[in-house]
């Protein structure tokens, strides 16, 4: 993602921006079961895929908003997960 939207960061610099997110991250591992609920999520709401997993890996961690702009602003996912543009 940074190396498309930041053209002028280096690669270097894109390694120490990860490695200061990934600081401040829970990185949790994809099991069957989120794999399952993904599942689920991409019947349910018609998500691309990958989306699907990560709507199902935050509400399998607990988390009850997810901040994104590329997904539909105030959406409740599952009545557990809120999807929040933070540009609006």
């Amino acid at each position: 993602m940074l190396i498309k939207k930041f053209k002028q960061l280096s690669l270097p610099q894109i390694s120490e921006h990860t490695k200061i997110l990934v600081a401040y991250s829970i990185i949790s591992p994809t099991t069957i079961s989120t794999i399952e609920s993904a599942l689920e999520i991409k019947e349910k709401y018609g998500f691309q895929w990958y989306d699907c997993t990560i709507l199902s890996s935050a509400i399998s961690d607990g988390c009850n908003i997810l901040y994104s702009e590329d997904m539909q602003h105030d959406q409740l996912i599952n009545d557990k997960l809120r999807i929040v543009n933070p540009f609006l």
